[in-house]
């Protein structure tokens, strides 16, 4: 893709500017049952709370997980998310997975704590890029311009980066742009997707092995650390990686040595790594179900990357992105202003993937908007979609699967009007379930939800 945006001469100007940074008052009212009075001021636009002292907020509460919840400042309110917390977190008495907070000032309650969540005016700036472009990476949102800000730092470093974002942000795009950017760019760039591996195979693709190490192994390998020695090793959706090979990675990442499946001797490696997930690896860890010192050498560096829905000033710029690359820039005026209206109005779960591929369809079917977007998606009078083989077979489902449980949720929930226990048996299915999906796509009409 070109490094400027479709119809224009070149790119905004490519300066550093600042913008006000979101700021929190988190005041703990009770801590452990114990009454207290304390308060931590902070800048920023996402804060951890749990017990671990890693955390923005450390509450000294058995009852708090070690990470118990989030706040991040989204498009339009502050959100909390919980970690996976064993005891949940609870909003003016109402325990929710992820929900908007109430402005200017709500109360979370966690395990037997209080923090009265206060919004205050900014004291400091945060950094942003004044362009439209980083790379292949598109946006002109204040979200896409603290990132660009953010990458622009991180890849003239050599620290070990940790990507946080959803199915179709463009994980792989990121991290590339980091490496093309960085002091390794001339180096070896090897990209393991971990949701592709067999558990068994873990071990051999990152290490490699020797001839006769197990079966079907018929020749000496070349892992990924060995191959990328100098370079950078991605390893796409760590959150898959087998609990029991996550202490051989952890060794390799603090030894700088590996050794193959089958041989005894080790082999010296100088990698940067690359981790990217579409999990929530502090809610992983609460479980059970990854290390946390692992969790700590991977995310030197966090990187969370926008999901589209909050970021919808962008959709005319990546549509037009999208149309030059497809080369069917006479489809522009498919997208008029009513129809981009109505694209910002929608939730997106398969973020810019999913966009993507409703521009391919709208140039393929002459048209865009809510009638395109059902006939593309498989009516009976409809050709299918193009199958695009660039995208995984798993991503390829996500975004199918997401796509179905939005549309068979948002019928759902105006048939019940709004009533989950409805809803739910009409469905047959559990009502909590169905209250965690609902809440996951952010259906409109959801915060009126009733049981």
């Amino acid at each position: 893709m070109p490094d400027r945006q479709p119809g224009e001469a070149e790119t905004l100007p490519r300066s550093r500017e600042t913008t006000a940074a979101p700021r929190l008052e988190l005041r703990v009212v009770a801590e452990g049952g114990r009454e207290v009075d304390r308060t931590v001021v902070l800048d920023g636009d996402f804060f951890r709370i749990g017990s671990h002292p890693s955390n923005h907020l450390v509450l000294d509460d058995p009852r708090v997980s070690r990470f118990h919840c989030h706040v991040e400042r989204a498009s339009t309110a502050w959100r909390v998310s919980d970690a996976g917390s064993k005891n949940g977190t609870f909003v003016a008495g109402v325990r929710v997975r992820e929900a908007d907070l109430p402005s200017p000032e709500c109360t979370l309650e966690l395990g037997d704590s209080r923090v009265l969540v206060l919004e205050r005016p900014a004291a400091v700036s945060a950094e942003v890029l004044e362009q439209a472009s980083f790379g292949e990476l598109y946006g002109r949102s204040l979200p896409m311009r603290k990132l660009f800000a953010l990458l622009d730092r991180v890849s003239r470093s050599e620290a070990n980066v940790l990507i946080e974002a959803e199915s179709g942000t463009g994980k792989e795009l990121v991290a590339s742009e980091i490496v093309r950017r960085g002091p390794r760019a001339k180096k070896p760039f090897i990209i393991v997707d971990g949701s592709a591996i067999s558990p068994a195979l873990f071990e051999s693709e990152l290490f490699g092995h020797v001839k006769g190490a197990f079966t079907g192994a018929e020749r000496d390998r070349v892992g990924a650390f060995e191959a990328a020695n100098g370079g950078t090793v991605f390893l796409d959706e760590i959150g898959e990686m087998p609990l029991e090979m996550q202490p051989k990675l952890l060794r390799a990442l603090e030894a700088r040595e590996i050794r193959r499946v089958g041989e005894t001797k080790t082999r010296s490696v100088d990698v940067r790594v690359i981790a990217a997930t579409n999990r929530r690896l502090d809610r992983e860890v609460n479980e059970g179900r990854f290390r946390e010192d692992l969790f700590f050498r991977l995310s030197v560096v966090r990187v969370r990357i926008p999901p589209l829905r909050d970021r919808v000033d962008d959709l005319e710029l990546l549509v037009n992105v999208f149309l030059e690359a497809l080369g069917a820039q006479t489809s522009r005026h498919l997208f008029t202003p009513e129809v981009l209206a109505e694209m910002k109005a929608w939730e997106w779960p398969g973020n810019v993937r999913e966009l993507r591929n409703y521009v391919e369809r709208a140039v393929i079917f002459g048209t865009a908007g809510p009638a395109a977007e059902h006939a593309a998606a498989g009516s009976s009078t409809a050709p299918p979609a193009p199958i695009d083989l660039d995208v995984s077979f798993r991503e390829a489902k996500e975004d199918l699967v997401a796509s179905f449980e939005r549309r068979y949720l948002a019928a759902l929930m105006d048939w019940a009007e709004g009533n989950v226990s409805r809803a739910a048996r009409k469905a047959k299915m559990d009502r909590m379930n169905l209250h965690r999906l609902v809440q996951r796509y952010n259906l409109k009409g959801s915060g009126s939800l009733r049981d």
